[in-house]
């Protein structure tokens, strides 16, 4: 068999944890930031997990990660 490719955009944004996860950035944070409540900006800094149900679409995305 083939190896398969990564894709690249995947790559950059997710990342797989030891127990399988797929640790994920929090969406929000780039640009107008002003009217965003500094409460906000400082849960948006915090990661996240990537939901179960999209979680074997990205594994597939990010092979040897």
């Amino acid at each position: 068999m083939p190896k398969i490719k990564t894709h690249k955009g995947s790559a950059k944004r997710f990342g797989v944890t030891k127990n399988g996860k797929i640790k994920r950035g929090k969406a929000y944070r780039s640009h107008i930031l002003n009217k965003k409540s500094t409460k906000r900006k400082r849960k948006l800094r915090k990661g996240g997990y990537l939901a179960t149900a999209n979680a074997a679409t990205i594994k597939s995305m990010i092979p040897y990660k």
